[in-house]
């Protein structure tokens, strides 16, 4: 029979894999014998490029599974097997340490982004984005697409920025929630939404959107993405992963997707 926590763990990488999708959650047999990272959304072209670097430099391979931070973190709290984890904000790194989730001397602050405005590519203007602008009369019939303001971070980064610009009630109504900043996109570049807020990095990754305005950085809290080890790993290859992620070499990767690294 299996054990309670086996049991968890076996369940989890069920609920994870249809979650996920083709990003479904490796199996015990896979976690074993490859490096396991969990990774928000908006990291999947850098992330694939710094592993495809990596699984080169070293012979070993990284096996990530992509999907909103939230639902990442919560899955890691439900047993899920992984190495890394790297959030798209600090809360949800905050909830695992708090949980003794993570090694906390491997935390570490490994990016930073902006949050855009974004129209379908063909029928994009430039918007000026400023206080009390009118982001609702933009939108008329239209919805607001955007990561879910409760759960994802770029809908939080949003919703604050929203907010502080004093919109946000005017357009509240109109958000189309998404479970993860690259479904928001989605929703634009297949002109579904007229507007999205999503991060510049994504906006650059999808040829489908254009970026019609940047929110000012002092609009919301500062967009940082942690990374740390999971305190259940036992890869052996985890800290030199993740001492790649903060090389030089690495950060080549992630600058070109428009991420700004941070030392």
């Amino acid at each position: 029979m299996h054990s309670r926590r086996q049991w968890m763990k076996l369940t989890t990488a069920a609920i994870a894999a249809s979650w996920l999708g083709a990003a479904a959650l490796p199996t015990k047999a896979e976690a074993a014998e490859k490096l396991t990272v969990f990774a928000a959304a908006s990291l999947k072209d850098a992330l694939d490029a710094a592993n495809a670097a990596w699984a080169k430099e070293s012979g070993k391979q990284a096996v990530t599974s992509y999907a909103a931070s939230g639902a990442l973190a919560k899955q890691i709290e439900n047993a899920a097997p992984a190495d890394i984890f790297i959030s798209a904000d600090l809360d949800w790194m905050d909830y695992l340490a708090k949980k003794n989730l993570i090694k906390a001397d491997s935390r570490t602050n490994l990016l930073g982004n902006r949050i855009v405005l974004v129209a379908e590519k063909d029928k994009a203007k430039p918007v000026e984005i400023k206080q009390g602008f009118d982001l609702a009369g933009l939108l008329g019939d239209g919805k607001l697409a955007m990561g879910e303001p409760k759960s994802v971070p770029a809908g939080k980064y949003a919703m604050a920025a929203l907010e502080k610009l004093g919109v946000w009630t005017s357009v509240e109504t109109k958000v189309a929630g998404a479970e993860s900043v690259r479904a928001a996109l989605a929703l634009v570049s297949r002109g579904e939404a007229p507007y999205g807020i999503v991060y510049q990095t994504d906006a650059t990754a999808d040829k489908g959107v254009a970026i019609v305005g940047t929110f000012p950085a002092d609009s919301h809290p500062p967009i940082i993405y942690p990374v740390a080890i999971l305190a259940e790993s036992r890869n052996p290859d985890a800290a030199a992963y993740l001492d790649f992620l903060k090389s030089d070499k690495a950060a080549g990767f992630f600058t070109a997707q428009g991420f700004t690294v941070l030392k």
